[in-house]
């Protein structure tokens, strides 16, 4: 990877990919009150992530393991700006998921291989290391190229949403 496609990392010397348009939503009093009513104002006081539905539908799509989805969403759960890639620890990670950090690479391969993520090290001054940044640029691309898929089938719902929503059969 040359030096113009790296991500931009806040506090690193790299050129910024394109991205596309954020656009803010703010929870709304109304949508507030639904969120609160269903987990409690104590449960939703932590925050929240706002994730595409898509993103849940077409998981099959993303061939990748129940736990890789699961670091997937710790990933994107840091992922505040779109021209940001989140850097959370690992040790963060595996201590939320009750894993020891050393496990977790097998499911940080297994997204950088499936695409969705780019890991990119990161440097505090010359030489120490710190936490490695995470580019989701893949994952946005992904879902991205699934959604006219999803979208036509669930205008015919049923065995054809269904079929939709399966992995892709992988041709021999």
């Amino acid at each position: 990877m040359g030096q113009a496609e790296k991500p931009h990392i806040r506090g690193m010397n790299t050129k910024t990919p394109a991205t596309a348009e954020i656009i803010a939503l703010p929870l709304s009093t109304k949508d507030k009150r639904r969120a609160e009513t269903k987990y409690g104002k104590a449960v939703m006081s932590h925050g929240f992530t706002i994730l595409p539905n898509l993103l849940f539908e077409a998981q099959a799509h993303l061939k990748i393991s129940p736990t890789s989805f699961n670091v997937l969403l710790h990933l994107v759960m840091h992922w505040w700006e779109a021209h940001e890639a989140p850097h959370p620890s690992i040790k963060t990670i595996a201590r939320r998921m009750a894993k020891s950090p050393r496990s977790l690479f097998r499911y940080f391969d297994e997204l950088e291989g499936a695409g969705l993520v780019q890991r990119v090290a990161r440097y505090r001054g010359e030489k120490a290391q710190t936490s490695s940044a995470y580019v989701l640029t893949g994952l946005a691309d992904k879902l991205r190229n699934i959604e006219p898929e999803i979208a036509k089938a669930k205008k015919f719902k049923g065995k054809r949403l269904e079929k939709a929503e399966e992995a892709p059969s992988s041709a021999a």
